[in-house]
């Protein structure tokens, strides 16, 4: 995170307190990579939010509430780490919950563009907020909620690349599916 001239300062004349941070994404599912992001930020900031975005422009393969209580399970080590969710608005959720700023992980170039677009938006909204990257680790550069449910759906193993939280309810998806179904071996 750069601040520049035009970043808010409190009346100090400092920058807000990084406090609390929003980590948000709609982690459908969540994966090791998205974990290692909330546990390297946890260790930087006081509280983190780890904030369940409902997009209805995607069709999830898990509802808002199942990814919530996953992420819990997955974080309950982790006492400063918080688990929410929320639809709109981005830049409103971070001012409803007074948060200095957003937390977002980048696995590859292309993530970049995407995300650096998405938060000079953010900060260009009213109450601008700013953005901080975290690059992914290189175990986990390749790992992407996408190609997890594709591997899934394909019959294989993702007992590498998921919490296992996130592994049992996938593994039960399977055993509940329909006869035929795309993801059955």
């Amino acid at each position: 995170m750069l601040l520049g001239a035009d970043s808010p300062l409190t009346d100090d004349g400092l920058p807000p307190s990084p406090a609390c941070v929003i980590y948000p994404g709609s982690f459908d599912p969540v994966t090791n990579g998205h974990f290692d992001i909330v546990r390297r930020a946890a260790r930087l900031f006081q509280t983190l939010i780890v904030a369940v975005v409902g997009n209805p422009g995607k069709s999830p393969m898990f509802g808002i509430e199942d990814r919530v209580a996953m992420l819990r399970e997955a974080c309950a080590q982790l006492p400063n780490v918080k688990v929410d969710s929320f639809t709109g608005l981005l830049a409103d959720y971070v001012r409803f919950r007074q948060a200095a700023l957003i937390i977002k992980g980048l696995r590859i170039v292309s993530d970049f563009e995407h995300e650096f677009s998405m938060a000079l938006l953010n900060r260009k909204l009213e109450g601008g907020v700013e953005t901080m990257f975290v690059p992914a680790s290189l175990e986990y550069a390749y790992v992407s909620s996408s190609s997890v449910k594709e591997v899934f759906l394909l019959g294989g193993d993702i007992a590498d690349f998921v919490p296992p939280a996130v592994l049992r309810a996938m593994q039960s998806l399977r055993r509940t599916a329909p006869a035929g179904a795309a993801f059955q071996k």
